[in-house]
Formats: C-alpha cells, structure tokens, sequence
C-alpha cells in the first residue's frame, strides 16, 4: 500500500529530528547517513530517499538550524535599543539550549566555506540576521537612543561583535560565563550609544 501524505511528511519530520539530535551531539563533523541512521531506527537506504548526497544531507541541516534558531522563544522587548539589546542576548550561548544551538552553527562554518553554494546560502542567513539587526538599530536611532548614522554599519558591527563572543564563550565557557557576555554586550551597548558620527567632533 502506498503511504499518504501525511505519512511521508511524519517521517520527513522524524528524519530532521535525527538530523538535529546528531547536529546537537557530534556538531556537523560527526553528521553523516550512517549517525542519522542509526539515531532514527533505519538503513541508510532508506535516507538516500531524502538526501541521495552527502552535500544533500548538510544542505538540509543548514536549512534545519536556521529553522530551529528562529522557532526558538525570544526574550520580551520593548522598542528600539531594548529590543536591539533584546535580539543580541537572544544570540549569545546563554543557556543551555542557545549553546547547543550555537555550538552546532559554529561546528558548520569548515563544511561550508569548503563549498562555494553552501557559503553562498550561509552568507545569506547571516545577511538575513543583519538586516534585522539594522531595523532596530534605526528604530534607536530614530528614538535618540542611538546617534545617527549608517544603520547598516552598526548593525555589521555589533553582529560581528557578538559573533566573536559567542565564540569565546563556547571555547572558554569559564572565563565567559553568562553575566560576563551580558556585561560585555551591554559595555559594547553604551559605548555605541555615546559614540559621534564620523567626521562629527567638538567645536
């Protein structure tokens, strides 16, 4: 008997899920058709269905972490630079869950620039996350919390910031504990928020 629908879009969903728990356990070095596999119950045959390559099976996984980071609770946040601040906490190891997660996109990063397409399509996730990081930025601005300026430059910089510190946490958790990248980013917050435009200076 043929399966449904529905039947083959609950074993799609079962198949993501073994995706994400070997992503959460081994990081993308350890994510092949075999880990996935054997974490489902099933042949490897039978994941061929799904992903006949191997670049198939990363290229869903890119598409699945992205899913799972933005379905992800938010913290609560008001208008502009609470909402800003707001949105970078949400990207830092901070809990048990975000350090998974982002353990999990660093683990990512040497499968992907060994691949011109699948940098391509990171480069774009990591646009996606700037773009709305500049929207905040300019919805500060506009309330005077934040100088004026490019809202696009500030957005590039406070999220290479907060890159960088979520990798110093996930390689030293201990120097970097949670109150620590909280003071470090609300320290990169106020120093954004006194700064002058460029070419603007005393008179």
């Amino acid at each position: 008997m043929a399966r449904s629908k529905g039947d083959h879009e609950a074993r799609r969903r079962d198949v993501s899920e073994a995706v994400w728990q070997v992503m959460a356990v081994r990081g993308f070095g350890g994510l092949t058709l075999r880990a996935v596999a054997a974490r489902l119950g099933a042949t490897t045959g039978l994941l061929t269905h799904y992903f006949p390559t191997k670049r198939a099976l990363v290229a869903h996984a890119l598409d699945l972490l992205e899913e799972r980071t933005a379905a992800r609770p938010r913290r609560p946040a008001g208008e502009g630079l609470d909402a800003l601040r707001a949105a970078l906490l949400d990207m830092l190891p901070l809990t048990e869950e975000a350090t998974r997660s982002n353990r999990v996109w660093v683990s990512s990063w040497d499968h992907v620039l060994s691949d011109p397409e699948l940098s391509e399509a990171h480069a774009g996730r990591y646009a996606r996350s700037r773009d709305a990081l500049r929207d905040k930025v300019a919805a500060a601005q506009a309330l005077g919390e934040l100088p004026p300026g490019d809202p696009e430059r500030t957005a590039a910089g406070v999220q290479s910031f907060v890159l960088g510190l979520v990798v110093q946490a996930l390689l030293d958790p201990a120097a970097f504990p949670p109150s620590r990248q909280i003071e470090l980013l609300d320290g990169q917050l106020a120093a954004l928020a006194r700064r002058r435009p460029p070419g603007d200076s005393d008179r």
